[in-house]
C-alpha cells in the first residue's frame, strides 16, 4: 500500500504545498452580465421582421424619418424602429409597433410576432419575457407607395 501522506523533500527539509484551488464555486457563477435595451431591441426587431405579412415596424411619423435617415451616407438601417423595451436582471417586457401587409389574419400576424420574439429574445439573452404588446399601426395596401422619400441625388 502507498502512504499518501505528503513527507519533506529529503534534500531541502521543505514540505511540498498542496495546489491551491483558486476561486470558489462553478466558474459561470463568478460576475454579472448585464444586457443592454438596445441589446433586446435588435433582436426583436430582427425576430419581427421575420415573419410573414409584417410590411415595417413604427408608426408612419417614424418610418419617414427613418427612411430619410436611411439614405444619409453612413447612416444605417435602425431594426429598432417601432421596439421600446424594459429590461430588468431577469426578466424584460416589450412594446412593439407593426404595420401589416393587406390580407393578411392581424391576429395570427401578431401571434407569429409574439412567439418569433419571445423565442429569439429569450434563447440569445436567457431573460424571461413577461410580455410581448403588440400595436398595429397601418395596413400596406397593395396599391400604396412605400413612405420612402425620393431621393434628390442622381
Amino acid at each position: 500500500m502507498t502512504d499518501m501522506t505528503q513527507t519533506p523533500d529529503v534534500e531541502t527539509g521543505v514540505q511540498p504545498r498542496k495546489p491551491t484551488k483558486r476561486g470558489g464555486g462553478d466558474p459561470a457563477t463568478r460576475g454579472r452580465t448585464t444586457i443592454a435595451d438596445g441589446v433586446v431591441e435588435k433582436i426583436a426587431g430582427l425576430a419581427a421582421r421575420d415573419v410573414v405579412g409584417v410590411h415595417a415596424m413604427g408608426s408612419g411619423l417614424s418610418r419617414t424619418f427613418g427612411a430619410v435617415r436611411d439614405r444619409v451616407p453612413g447612416g444605417a438601417k435602425s431594426v429598432t424602429r417601432g421596439v421600446k423595451v424594459e429590461v430588468g436582471e431577469v426578466q424584460t417586457a416589450l412594446d412593439l409597433e407593426i404595420v401589416v401587409d393587406y390580407g393578411v389574419s392581424i391576429n395570427e400576424v401578431a401571434h407569429a410576432v409574439r412567439e418569433n420574439v419571445i423565442a429569439a429574445v429569450e434563447r440569445m439573452t436567457g431573460l424571461e419575457v413577461v410580455e410581448v404588446n403588440i400595436a398595429v399601426s397601418d395596413v400596406k395596401l397593395p396599391e400604396e407607395e412605400d413612405e420612402e422619400p425620393e431621393s434628390r441625388l442622381q
